[in-house]
């Protein structure tokens, strides 16, 4: 009987010892246990079996796992052991519905592309449904490879919006302005309407923030880029803007106003630190400066300038100017064709080598930064996203490195930059929420966009056809 009643004593004390451990521990959401942590943080910490505690959208804890464990008490905890875990990707420029029209045409010059290809093509196809469904099958190639922030422009960039709150992405989107009918709005008029009631709408949304994008300086007038400069202002958004992609559009500005792109776009007072400018290839030292000056964020597209023979941005200059670039796959159709990221970081870094003859060039740590702390702060996101540290939102991934172009893996930013693969993403959250797991996407319906996407494609091929 006293044996009996001893047990039970040391019963209770031990339920008393772990009901006092539990009350202790803080409670997070979320938990990703036992991964190398690359933090991308200003100090470059990386914690080998590392802990990341995640409380609904914010990252709550980073440090090691013997010690945070012991501190909190998950809901759920992803078991990372032998995977790396890191930064979503930030993929600073696109045209995401353009997936349907992906290999529409290819090896041909940009104007070309665009004024007898792209553009006729989208007069006849480009809908409502057709965006929505487009930036569906975008989203979804995105998020299977490790991109968790992308910036878009196109057109009913509502729908944009639409498809990429249900994939549980985050983005800035920005709609098109033209200097001629687009498929959603037909007079400048519409096109001013049609984008305050897209910025209201998604003023204070959690993941999108709306902005404003006029095409570039060759396709939109001075006046028109000054009105899309004077509603962004209105509205605290982002400006988004194709700058000096090729030879051809630098010699017809210069031609035209007397001033390369970036230096017309400073005289009409259009640069400011809300204008993220896409490609710079064509940018000289004064122009690097000046940009730099107006707190102006550059995305680098180095599979596009090379498809599209545009050129080689300058990146190490403006990296040594302290000015902010970022990384971006454009459209894919004609200019990529796909959203791989990391394809982007192991070109960005091979070209920069090539072009100046110096194989220590953008080395790997810079451009793996480019995808990730780099873009957020061409995005002005640096507070939110890009690194991970307490306090910022949890847009995480975790790598899975059980593969054979990963082993063994001595340098984490080398193997990012020239071996690991988008398809080698396991795990996305964005926001603080799992929407891929073990390679599937949580969020959206595969199948569906699959089917869908192939409707497109029989639309796409009667409609050219007409042309012809």
């Amino acid at each position: 009987m006293l044996l009996e009643a001893s047990r039970l004593l040391r019963f209770l004390i031990a339920l008393l010892a772990l009901s006092s451990t539990l009350s202790a521990q803080k409670v997070a959401d979320l938990a990703i246990s036992g991964g190398t942590v690359l933090t991308m943080n200003a100090a470059g910490d990386i914690v080998e079996d590392g802990y990341v505690a995640i409380a609904r959208d914010r990252i709550i804890a980073i440090g090691p796992r013997t010690q945070l464990e012991k501190e909190f008490r998950p809901l759920r905890t992803i078991q990372a052991a032998g995977q790396l875990v890191m930064p979503g990707l930030i993929n600073t420029h696109t045209h995401a519905p353009m997936s349907l029209l992906r290999g529409i045409a290819d090896d041909l010059p940009l104007k070309e592309w665009l004024e007898k290809y792209i553009f006729p093509a989208e007069a006849k196809n480009v809908t409502a449904d057709f965006v929505y469904w487009g930036t569906l099958l975008g989203d979804l190639e995105m998020i299977q490879s490790g991109v968790t922030t992308f910036a878009d422009m196109y057109y009913f960039e509502d729908q944009v919006a639409r498809a990429t709150r249900q994939a549980g992405l985050r983005a800035v989107l920005g709609e098109t302005w033209l200097d001629f009918p687009a498929p959603d709005n037909k007079s400048f008029d519409a096109m001013v309407s049609y984008t305050a009631q897209f910025l209201k709408q998604y003023q204070n949304d959690s993941l999108i923030t709306p902005a404003v994008a006029p095409h570039a300086p060759f396709t939109v007038s001075p006046a028109h880029l000054m009105a899309a400069k004077e509603l962004a202002d209105q509205f605290h958004s982002p400006i988004l803007i194709h700058v000096a992609e090729t030879k051809t559009e630098d010699e017809d500005i210069k031609a035209r106003y007397h001033a390369s792109p970036v230096q017309h776009l400073k005289n009409i007072g259009f640069l400011e630190d809300s204008v993220v400018a896409a490609h710079c290839v064509w940018v000289d030292d004064q122009d690097i400066a000046t940009l730099k000056a107006f707190k102006v964020g550059c995305a680098h597209n180095p599979s596009s300038n090379m498809m599209l023979a545009s050129g080689v941005a300058p990146v190490m200059k403006m990296i040594q100017a302290g000015l902010d670039v970022g990384l971006g796959t454009d459209g894919p159709a004609g200019s990529n064709n796909d959203f791989n990221l990391f394809e982007e970081i192991d070109l960005a870094s091979k070209l920069q080598k090539i072009s100046l003859m110096d194989p220590k060039a953008l080395p790997a740590r810079q451009s793996v930064e480019m995808a990730t702390v780099g873009g957020a702060r061409v995005l002005n996101m640096e507070k939110e996203i890009g690194s991970l540290e307490a306090g910022k939102k949890a847009d995480v991934i975790v790598i899975n490195l059980n593969h054979p172009n990963e082993i063994p893996l001595y340098d984490y930013y080398a193997g990012l930059a020239y071996s690991i693969k988008g398809s080698d993403v396991d795990t996305s959250i964005i926001d603080g929420r799992i929407v891929m797991r073990h390679r599937r996407v949580l969020t959206l319906n595969e199948d569906q966009i699959f089917q869908k996407a192939r409707e497109f494609r029989a639309k796409i091929l009667a409609s050219l056809k007409t042309n012809n």
